[in-house]
């Protein structure tokens, strides 16, 4: 057993990224049609694009909720780059609920969010997310939380289900050593004399800082597990201030390059319900809110950006645009937690899937 594994036979519902917004997710399941145990009266299967953590109110709820259904045999799941960052004990934006050199600085964003401090619970939430693998198929679908990159998809099939934290940390001592090489570290410290600031003080745009780049994008070559979960990347022209971090490197829209026949849902890019919306790198530009996307037209982003609802509540901003949803196969239908409903457009057709 890998970390590629396969999608169970038969009708699927494929949610998006939770972090940590469990009412939402409770919402979407009731509309769905499952019950509390995950059992759906036409035999449907929940599936779990990963990113169930982070910057929202719940995340050991949702993190409860989701292992209870995938162990209860009613749903599957796979790993996202957030589940990573908390196996590897990398404490990022929003992760306060799990460690305690992040409450501080997330309670400035994220007004309220309830923590893991029970020892036994703190254990039973990593034992859970090594578990999962971080990618499923079939002959007619495949499920991957950021890129199904095949050279990258080929390594992860050779390493065993439950050994993701130990994998990635291989393959990180690896892009260490060539950040050695390359005096990356070196190269970062010096300019951190030259920008002292924090890269997540949103009011200071810092220079561009090649090395904090380089960092970046030496890890995205040399880890195929960074791939699969965070995406491909590229140097940005200038900085750009996203997910509450100034960043350097910028997501491709790999999908535009995607000529596999087999369909990939996908998480992680921060999608829009609303028209004529993008991220910083235009991934989604003249692209439909509810179409299906790439070369192919057989692409679809899952991620509605309820992540964001958090930080909006916090400082008052309206968040009725970023929704949880699920994408129905083979139906090709989406479900939002307001219980509404959306054909999707484009599948197969990449010209009708452009936005007017």
């Amino acid at each position: 057993m890998s970390l590629i594994q396969p999608l169970p036979p038969g009708p699927l519902d494929i949610v998006g990224d939770i972090h940590g917004e469990l009412h939402a997710l409770q919402d979407l399941l009731r509309h769905l049609g499952y019950d509390d145990s995950g059992r759906h009266p036409q035999s449907r299967t929940l599936v779990f694009v990963g990113d169930f953590v982070d910057r929202g109110p719940d995340s050991p709820g949702v993190v409860d909720l989701v292992q209870r259904l995938v162990e209860g045999g009613h749903a599957c799941a796979i790993a996202g780059n957030h589940e990573i960052n908390l196996l590897r004990h990398d404490p990022k934006d929003g992760a306060g609920w799990f460690f305690d050199e992040r409450v501080a600085s997330d309670l400035t964003k994220y007004s309220a969010f309830a923590r893991a401090t029970n020892t036994l619970q703190r254990a039973r939430i990593e034992t859970f997310l090594n578990s999962l693998p971080l990618g499923l198929e079939r002959s007619d679908l495949r499920v991957i939380h950021a890129a199904w990159h095949g050279p990258d998809i080929d390594k992860a099939r050779s390493m065993p289900l439950g050994t993701a934290r130990t994998e990635y940390d291989r393959w990180e001592d690896r892009a260490a050593q060539a950040a050695r090489e390359q005096q990356i570290a070196h190269r970062m410290a010096q300019e951190k004399t030259i920008w002292p600031y924090s890269l997540e003080d949103g009011e200071r745009c810092p220079p561009f800082l090649q090395a904090h780049c380089d960092n970046e994008l030496n890890k995205a070559l040399f880890n195929p597990l960074k791939v699969l979960t965070c995406g491909l990347e590229r140097q940005t022209p200038a900085p750009f201030f996203a997910g509450n971090k100034w960043r350097f490197v910028e997501r491709l829209a790999w999908w535009n390059r995607y000529e596999d026949p087999i369909p990939v849902v996908v998480g992680h890019y921060w999608r829009s319900t609303l028209p004529a919306q993008t991220t910083h790198e235009g991934l989604f530009h003249n692209v439909a809110p509810f179409a299906w996307h790439g070369k192919l037209g057989n692409v679809f982003c899952v991620d509605y950006s309820v992540g964001a609802r958090a930080q909006a509540r916090t400082h008052g901003r309206t968040c009725t645009h970023m929704k949880l949803a699920a994408l129905r196969w083979p139906e090709r239908s989406l479900m939002l937690d307001d219980g509404s409903t959306h054909a999707t457009t484009g599948f197969l057709q990449p010209a009708l899937a452009q936005a007017a």
